[in-house]
């Protein structure tokens, strides 16, 4: 197993005990930008002493000049702006830190919807533009709620019996035959978001088998 690294970004900074865990037990802890702020007043909680990320990375404009020159020594000013914050971040990560194991995204929603939305479709751009999944790279978004993360073909997790499943795809001609949910989706035509939430797993292995090779978004609740 390679390393643990966690992007904390500017949403809603997690309050349950698994995301803080994973902050806790990281080997590399990225804030995007102004989540700074709220890593700095957590830190304490999480560890039992105050601390510092390892990086800082972002625009920066959601942080005072103040900030910027007192924790320069850690701060990424990535100026450009065709990608957001998060997506910097997972970036650098990929390409700076050596034997990725896992990247876990923390604070990627809540507080404003149109972030939450944007955050969560980046998983499925990641695993379709940079193919963590070929590196052996487990990519995941956590927040006190659920779990997501993006799919590229037929697949088989441990959700555990009970737990509720929703399935996203944008591929419209894409079919998921399911097994181990209550609710086959095997007819389901992906051309409204809702139509494979919702599900429930009746047993601790679920199956999902891709007509093809396409892209889904998986989430956990």
């Amino acid at each position: 197993m390679g390393k643990d690294v966690v992007i904390i970004c500017d949403g809603t900074f997690p309050k349950t005990e698994y995301p803080r865990y994973m902050i806790r037990t990281a080997d590399f802890i990225i804030c995007c930008d102004g989540a700074l702020r709220k890593f700095l007043r957590n830190s304490k909680k999480i560890f039992g002493d105050d601390r510092l990320p390892d990086k800082v990375i972002g625009d920066m404009d959601s942080l005072s000049e103040s900030m910027k020159k007192k924790y320069a020594g850690i701060i990424i000013h990535i100026t450009e702006q065709d990608h957001n914050d998060q997506t910097k971040a997972f970036t650098w990560a990929l390409e700076n830190i050596a034997d990725i194991g896992r990247i876990t995204i923390l604070g990627a929603t809540g507080e404003r919807e149109d972030h939450t939305i944007g955050n969560v479709s980046l998983l499925m751009e990641y695993a379709r533009t940079y193919h963590p999944e070929d590196r052996g790279i487990e990519v995941q978004m956590i927040s006190d709620h659920s779990t997501i993360f993006a799919i590229t073909d037929t697949f088989e997790m441990e959700c555990g019996e009970g737990r509720k499943v929703s399935i996203f795809s944008p591929d419209n001609s894409l079919r998921i035959r399911s097994e181990g949910l209550e609710f086959q989706t095997g007819g389901v035509v992906f051309d409204i978001w809702w139509k494979a939430t919702l599900n429930r797993a009746v047993q601790d292995r679920v199956r999902l088998e891709f007509s093809h090779p396409s892209i889904a978004l998986i989430m956990l609740n």
